[in-house]
């Protein structure tokens, strides 16, 4: 199918808004995507007509909600190639799906002295869980490098794992640098070791097909808001039988066989992760964005944050005194940088008032900031919807911003 940007556009109202005079530019997708017509007509649709918790009512409209969200699991579990709806637990955020992660395997069994093996590039949701842990149970972290592209020095990987690496977890695609890491060489490597694999899919779900299967990995997680969904979703794939026997995260109503005085037995996979009442239209509505972004194709995004991604950096190479941070050949969709003797923080406000909405800081990646000696960058991603003019009117802003600090 073709890939009518104009049209796209129209899906999003909130690129149809004006500040001080100027039209709104936001390149800010990796930190969260806008969302379409359609999920917000759904999201309304649910809080209008469909209001009532999951699974526990006896009357005709929780009958509804109950398969409108269990429908999203199924939409879900076909979305990323699982063999089942119930390989699918519903959290808040990728945040708390890599803190499930991290509690069912503890729960499987980990001894003081076992390894767990990140990588430089990691968000603090991809560290700190494991840090805690670690702190918890005695274990040992080990990180792997990156190159100054931004590739993650996989060899090193090779012999930093051994028969004590019993979690091997990392990024698809680093929301700071873009690297596209390579996933099936680092988990045939946690496979020769018997480690688990935990893939952080955040940033790889709304641009790349994901399929557990291919991807070999353990668990999976993602966020619904960067897929054009609500806040408030996260995703937390995980294989049948570790879940069935991980222990629960929580305790509460909806995730029980039987409760005595005396202790409680739990249901299997997904309900004894999901306790309590989930956020149900945030779930139906992500169901209806995974058919809006499968309308359009992966590989026509792709192939259209591609060809922007190609023509701003060649746009940006052009203004004194830029340095890129990550140009890795894998690179998809995002561009940091800074501007050599200028503030990223300055130069981030002075594009708000030109309307032009990037992302300034150490992105939650603390790691790579310190490695490479600077406080953070100046961000700008791209999405579905952004077009040519988006980039024109982002380098013009820059470079006025870039004068006026001068």
């Amino acid at each position: 199918m073709s890939y009518d940007i104009e049209k796209i556009r129209e899906d999003f109202p909130q690129l149809s808004l004006e500040f001080n005079g100027k039209k709104y530019t936001y390149l800010d997708s990796a930190a969260s995507t806008l969302k379409p017509k359609p999920v917000i007509e759904r999201l309304s649709q649910f809080y209008s007509c469909e209001v009532s918790n999951v699974h526990r009512g006896a009357h005709h409209i929780s009958h509804i909600s109950t398969l409108a969200y269990e429908e999203a699991r199924n939409k879900v579990a076909q979305f990323v190639g699982a063999d089942s709806s119930s390989e699918i637990i519903f959290t808040r955020s990728t945040t708390e799906s890599i803190n499930l992660a991290a509690h069912i395997i503890d729960s499987l069994g980990l001894e003081p002295g076992d390894e767990i093996i990140l990588s430089e590039m990691e968000h603090h949701s991809n560290i700190i869980p494991w840090q805690q842990l670690a702190e918890q149970k005695s274990l040992t972290l080990k990180y792997i490098s990156f190159n100054e592209k931004g590739d993650l020095n996989l060899s090193e990987l090779d012999s930093m794992a051994s028969d004590k690496t019993k979690v091997i977890s990392i990024c698809h695609v680093s929301n700071t640098l873009g690297t596209v890491n390579d996933v099936c060489k680092v988990s045939q490597i946690a496979k020769k070791h018997n480690a688990f694999f935990v893939l952080d899919a955040a940033q790889s779900v709304s641009i790349l097909p994901l399929n557990v299967k291919e991807l070999a990995c353990d668990f999976l997680a993602f966020s619904a808001h960067k897929l054009f969904a609500p806040f408030g979703v996260g995703v937390l794939w995980g294989k049948k039988d570790l879940l069935d026997k991980g222990s629960p995260y929580q305790g509460g109503g909806s995730m029980i066989v039987e409760v005595e005085k005396e202790g409680s037995t739990y249901l299997l996979s997904p309900q004894r992760y999901e306790a309590g009442t989930p956020n149900v239209g945030g779930v139906v509505a992500l169901a209806t964005a995974i058919d809006y972004i499968i309308d359009l194709g992966l590989e026509n995004i792709e192939k259209h944050e591609q060809q922007l991604l190609t023509y701003a950096t060649e746009k940006i190479k052009n203004i004194p005194g830029i340095n890129l941070v990550g140009t890795s050949l894998t690179k998809k969709n995002v561009l940091s940088f800074n501007v050599e003797g200028l503030h990223h923080s300055d130069l981030s406000q002075l594009l708000d008032q030109q309307a032009v909405a990037v992302r300034a800081g150490h992105h939650c990646t603390q790691l790579i900031m310190k490695k490479l000696k600077i406080p953070g960058t100046l961000r700008a991603s791209f999405s579905i919807y952004n077009n040519k003019e988006d980039v024109d009117r982002f380098i013009v802003a820059l470079n006025k911003a870039r004068e006026m600090l001068l």
